[in-house]
């Protein structure tokens, strides 16, 4: 079996390594994410000092190692160099790098993947530095299309609860919309508060119900009939406590009463609004599944940044963990917004 293998991909995350060598992770085409040793990368007349850096594109020649790989050749394809000539384009690059790493898998080919990634940087890189809302704009964009990849994409044509669609209103300056991140989306504030009032009618109609079974079984244990078995049967509680947890986590809880029939209830759960949207931030957001971004009259800068904040939060919570790079964009963004104000 051969000792070396070819691979093409780019450089998403580099440490040193000794005194001159480097651990590249890379995304390749091929086998997908690997990591490898670049000797002497670190050195200044290094032949892989340019070629291990940042979101750099190689045609790779590796070798096998029992803990790590080690590259032997490395061929540069293609480089970003407008990427780290402005702050905001590379916060956002090493934002997107991260989504990256999380996503993808080792030892199995990743070309859709490499080639998003690649996309979207070359988006990127293309923006004009002053224009703010292009990056935050391309940003978005490319969180969203990397989590649709992975399946992960949120729920924002419609209702999570109705399952109705959801068209913004600009006619109206309060109108709003709620996102829950729990719930996978958007959510209508009023489907929304129809499930709360429906739910506080069946609170009411169980607690009736209870009573009534409470009362018949003091009367059946004053009066027992000869020769019946006594029962305890579990009926919907009316612990308000009891009731409250039932309803936030949308199962069902029962207590035991005297010979009173099951009562079982299944409650849709109200889910938990984690921000909401009004017309121009659910217009900008509906409209990042198009393969171009469209260009949508009157969104501002704080809208962008609106929606690159929900699917942050929303992105952090499906991948189990921070992105540490969105300290960069709020950081450029606020530097710049004072810049502009």
């Amino acid at each position: 079996m051969s000792r070396t293998y070819k691979a093409t991909g780019i450089n998403l995350k580099t440490q040193a390594l000794g005194e001159s060598d480097k651990i590249v992770t890379i995304l390749t085409r091929e086998f997908g994410l690997i990591r490898a040793v670049a000797p002497g990368s670190r050195k200044h007349n290094s032949s892989l000092g340019g070629r291990s850096g940042m979101f750099v594109v190689n045609e790779l020649l590796i070798a096998k190692g029992r803990s790590l790989d080690k590259i032997t050749q490395a061929q540069t394809l293609k480089t970003y160099p407008g990427l780290a000539k402005d702050l905001g384009k590379l916060a956002a690059s090493q934002y997107l790098a991260e989504i990256v790493l999380c996503e993808a898998l080792s030892e199995q080919p990743q070309e859709e993947l490499y080639d998003l990634f690649n996309e979207h940087l070359h988006r990127l890189e293309a923006v004009s530095s002053a224009n703010l809302s292009g990056v935050l704009a391309h940003l978005a964009h490319g969180v969203f299309h990397l989590l649709a990849l992975a399946g992960l994409t949120p729920q924002v044509q419609i209702c999570c609860l109705s399952q109705r669609s959801l068209k913004p209103d600009f006619t109206d300056p309060n109108w709003q919309v709620g996102f829950s991140i729990p719930a996978g989306g958007t959510v209508s504030l009023e489907a929304r508060e129809r499930l709360r009032r429906e739910g506080e009618r069946e609170m009411r109609a169980e607690g009736q119900r209870s009573r009534g079974a409470g009362e018949q079984g003091e009367i059946n244990n004053q009066y027992p009939i000869p020769n019946a078995p006594s029962a305890m049967t579990p009926v919907a509680s009316t612990d308000s406590a009891a009731l409250a947890s039932t309803r936030a986590s949308g199962t069902s809880a029962t207590h035991w009463l005297p010979n009173a029939q099951t009562v079982v209830v299944h409650r849709q759960e109200i889910p938990v609004i984690s921000s909401r949207l009004g017309a121009m931030e659910l217009a900008l957001l509906q409209q990042l599944s198009q393969p171009e971004i469209m260009q949508i009259d009157g969104a501002r800068d704080y809208d962008w940044l609106s929606v690159e904040q929900i699917l942050r939060q929303y992105a952090q919570y499906q991948l189990g963990r921070p992105i540490r790079s969105a300290t960069l964009i709020d950081s450029y963004f606020a530097a710049n917004h004072d810049a502009t104000v």
